[in-house]
């Protein structure tokens, strides 16, 4: 779905992901939430916490990936993200987080993993990175990974992106591992909304949604997924034709 601009694309995200929200209270009493951080979420995130009819007090809300070696403190952690944008604004039921300090990464994943497990997920909210990825699945993705969550090694578009986001000095001050939801984890929400403002991320939209869908786009998975919607502004469609949506 196109947006006539940005604003409108977090307005329609936002009330997309309220309404998910709200039915998957209504029919089950809790839902659970998954979250992607940076600033092409901020807008979205920023419009769906000023909704005043989300029952937050019934979410439960995870976050999909951190830096290895970064805790809470540091201004790119993924963790303070969402616990500044999302947790103390909302006070949701609860709020679960990978931890980037853990001393034994390996356990964390495990530790995440079962938690997902445990707490299956009703909604993800994703990006689409710069070179495809989701979370922090660089290309070449596994679309069929056994684990739910990893530690992954970043690639160089991928640690390039922080830096032209703002998030670190240089390359080199980015972390080189992460852990991260794994694609298939992502995608066993039932309903699963990709946020994808900016020029910046043109190509990789039009790659996976008009290219071959293969690990080495892994955005290119949401095909494979009927509950996706993609949200879109024009800068970020512009490679792909697709029609204006103007909202009645």
């Amino acid at each position: 779905m196109v947006h006539p601009g940005p604003e409108a694309l977090a307005r329609a995200a936002a009330g997309e992901a309220a309404a998910v929200l709200r039915q998957t209270v209504a029919d089950r009493g809790e839902a659970n939430a998954m979250f992607a951080t940076g600033n092409s979420q901020l807008a979205f995130v920023e419009a769906l916490v000023d909704l005043d009819d989300v029952p937050w007090d019934r979410v439960v809300v995870f976050h999909m990936d951190e830096y290895v070696g970064i805790g809470p403190a540091h201004p790119a952690s993924f963790r303070r993200w969402i616990r500044d944008r999302i947790e103390l604004p909302t006070r949701p039921a609860a709020a679960h987080y990978l931890d980037g300090l853990a001393p034994d990464p390996e356990a964390e994943c495990a530790r995440y993993g079962a938690l997902l497990r445990a707490r299956p997920l009703d909604l993800c909210c994703l990006g689409i990175g710069e070179n495809g990825h989701l979370a922090f699945n660089d290309p070449p993705a596994d679309f069929d990974d056994p684990l739910d969550v990893k530690i992954v090694t970043l690639d160089d578009a991928c640690r390039r992106q922080q830096v032209g986001e703002g998030h670190f000095p240089t390359v080199d001050a980015v972390p080189a591992r992460a852990l991260t939801v794994t694609v298939p984890a992502l995608l066993r929400a039932p309903r699963v909304l990709a946020v994808v403002p900016d020029a910046r991320k043109a190509v990789a939209v039009a790659r996976a949604l008009l290219g071959t869908v293969h690990p080495s786009c892994p955005a290119s998975a949401l095909r494979r997924h009927p509950g996706v919607t993609v949200h879109l502004d024009p800068a970020s469609a512009a490679g792909l034709g697709w029609e204006i949506h103007a909202p009645a």
